[in-house]
């Protein structure tokens, strides 16, 4: 194989920005937005600091297995621009390969903004722009045949057509799927989850998942609030495996032989959670690489890189490297 993993999705600049003038709102009106953060109407609202990252699914996974010590390529769309050729220059710092990176003209590359409350959680607020605008066609797809894996995040654009090609691959595939697809529901995606190897989500993009679903729509809430009936259901899908992170009480996978649960390693300083479900998705891949198919140590290692993660600022900072993978188990 050239490649262990190509991933797949977006690429960004994040600008992430801190304040404490927002409050949690705990809403029980609706299941699928159980917290929200407000604003007062028409304020004129303090910046406590902010910073300038690299971000989006695909690159985030990438370094995160680059630092990992497997052979990466990145299969994202910028535009041509000075935050594309920074974005590009990112990957070939962290050993990426930028064959596949995709360069459309007369269009600008993707950016987040990122709003950091006092909890330190975030509401992200994105500009898909050339993320739209990624393709895979024939060439595409012999590239991606040339991967063991294919690590897929967030797709916009002409998603449907990028689903329908990509799943045509003979590589293995991990998906964490983005807003958009988890809004369209099983009815559109379902056919997909039965070609997936590992399917991996947060548990409220679980509970939308499952309620898509016209079986399962009118389930109540002590249904959908247990962990291992969501994973059941979504094994059920065909995935050949479902990971399901849930916050502070860690995360929790389903083989359809055995559950799995993973406590939350405690990081050192709870800095900044952007890029976590990156972090925490892609490091269970690459330990099922590294340890055999061990479903409990890749767990325990993404766990780990959590918290490291969420210990510097940014989707990128704080990842493991290889050498810092192996002190984990030494431990």
């Amino acid at each position: 194989m050239k490649y262990e993993f190509i991933t797949l999705g977006g690429a960004t600049e994040d600008i992430t920005f801190y304040t404490k003038e927002g409050e949690i709102i705990h809403n029980k009106k609706d299941i699928l937005k159980q917290r929200l953060i407000a604003f007062e109407y028409g304020a004129k609202l303090r910046i406590d600091r902010s910073y300038s990252t690299y971000g989006g699914g695909a690159a985030n996974a990438a370094v995160c297995l680059s630092k990992l010590g497997l052979r990466v390529a990145a299969m994202v769309a910028i535009g041509k621009d000075s935050r594309g050729e920074s974005i590009i220059g990112n990957f070939k710092n962290q050993g990426i390969n930028i064959n596949l990176v995709q360069v459309k003209p007369d269009t600008e590359s993707g950016f987040s903004l990122l709003l950091v409350g006092q909890s330190n959680e975030h509401v992200v607020f994105s500009n898909r722009a050339a993320n739209k605008k990624l393709s895979v066609g024939p060439k595409e797809l012999k590239d991606l045949n040339k991967a063991k894996w294919i690590y897929m995040t967030s797709l916009s654009g002409k998603w449907r057509d990028l689903l329908k090609n990509v799943f045509k691959t003979s590589a293995k595939i991990a998906w964490n799927p983005g807003h958009i697809q988890l809004h369209a529901g099983f009815k559109i995606i379902g056919k997909y989850l039965k070609k997936t190897t590992v399917l991996s989500v947060n548990k409220d993009e679980a509970i939308e998942l499952v309620i898509t679903n016209p079986i399962y729509r009118n389930k109540n809430n002590r249904f959908l609030n247990n962990n291992k009936n969501l994973l059941s259901v979504l094994r059920g899908y065909g995935p050949r495996i479902v990971v399901i992170t849930n916050g502070r009480f860690g995360a929790d996978a389903y083989d359809g032989k055995k559950y799995y649960h993973q406590n939350i390693i405690k990081e050192r300083k709870r800095l900044d959670t952007t890029g976590v479900g990156d972090a925490f998705g892609s490091t269970f891949i690459a330990g099922l690489e590294l340890f055999k198919g061990d479903i409990q140590k890749s767990l325990k290692l993404s766990s780990k890189n959590t918290a490291s993660v969420i210990s510097k600022q940014g989707a990128q900072n704080g990842l493991l490297t290889r050498k810092g993978v192996m002190q984990v188990f030494k431990k």
